[in-house]
């Protein structure tokens, strides 16, 4: 198992990508906290609710995880929303959620576990990108945004970090069936009269690969960028989206 005796936190591990990913991790053999704001379906001994928006709950959290661990190898910071809307659509209360959890939430993350991982001299963290950390879409202004800024979030880290043998990568998924792609096509489904069979079906149109992907599939990619496999990587974007960014 590639991640014996390995410490892991995902963050946003409750659904989708992170709910994968935790469930990829534990069966290579890693003991993996889910820090989370929402609570999971089952009684996980390795929960923690933590609020990503708060400096101060996150530290608490990665404070607990060192106090019992002694360490921290392995880092997703995968928590995230979207919005689905150009500038005028955004309320200013969204713009804020977005920057706060998006961008602050991951940056707050960094700040506390690179320390631990500097004195371990050792750790591998990823980001979570998106397709457009590459591209530009439509109705899309704050949440675009602030992918953007994790790309170079992503790059400059990585740099400050080579010294220490901290390895720091970002995964850029395309269109992936979570809960978060559904509340974006009920919101597009409000908006364009469209019904969700047409949204599905344009969705699966966009990719070349012609379909929609699942959360394992990102999930198997984050668990390469963190495992002894990646030994010359850092500071990539890592698009895993069907070939959506190519054309």
């Amino acid at each position: 198992m590639k991640f014996k005796d390995k410490i892991a936190i995902v963050t946003g591990g409750t659904t989708g990508i992170g709910l994968a990913t935790c469930n990829e991790l534990s069966q290579q053999g890693a003991t993996v906290y889910n820090l989370d704001i929402a609570m999971p379906d089952n009684n996980d001994p390795s929960f923690i609710q933590c609020d990503i928006t708060s400096y101060k709950n996150v530290q608490k959290a990665i404070e607990q995880v060192v106090a019992q661990e002694g360490k921290i190898d392995l880092l997703f910071a995968n928590a995230g929303i979207h919005l689905f809307a150009n500038i005028e659509e955004t309320d200013i209360a969204d713009l804020d959620r977005i920057i706060d959890i998006n961008i602050k939430g991951v940056f707050y993350l960094l700040k506390i576990v690179i320390p631990v991982m500097k004195q371990q001299n050792a750790g591998k963290i990823v980001l979570m990108g998106s397709d457009q950390s590459f591209v530009g879409k439509g109705q899309s202004a704050a949440y675009g945004m602030s992918k953007g800024a994790i790309s170079q979030l992503t790059k400059s880290t990585a740099i400050d970090y080579t010294p220490f043998n901290i390895q720091i990568n970002c995964v850029c998924p395309g269109t992936i069936d979570t809960p978060l792609l559904a509340k974006a096509v009920d919101r597009f489904k409000s908006l364009s009269g469209l019904t969700k069979g047409q949204i599905d079906t344009l969705l699966k149109e966009a990719q070349p690969m012609g379909r929609i992907a699942q959360p394992i599939e990102v999930a198997k990619t984050v668990s390469f960028l963190l495992s002894e496999d990646n030994s010359f990587m850092t500071g990539s974007l890592v698009p895993v989206d069907g070939g959506y960014t190519c054309q």
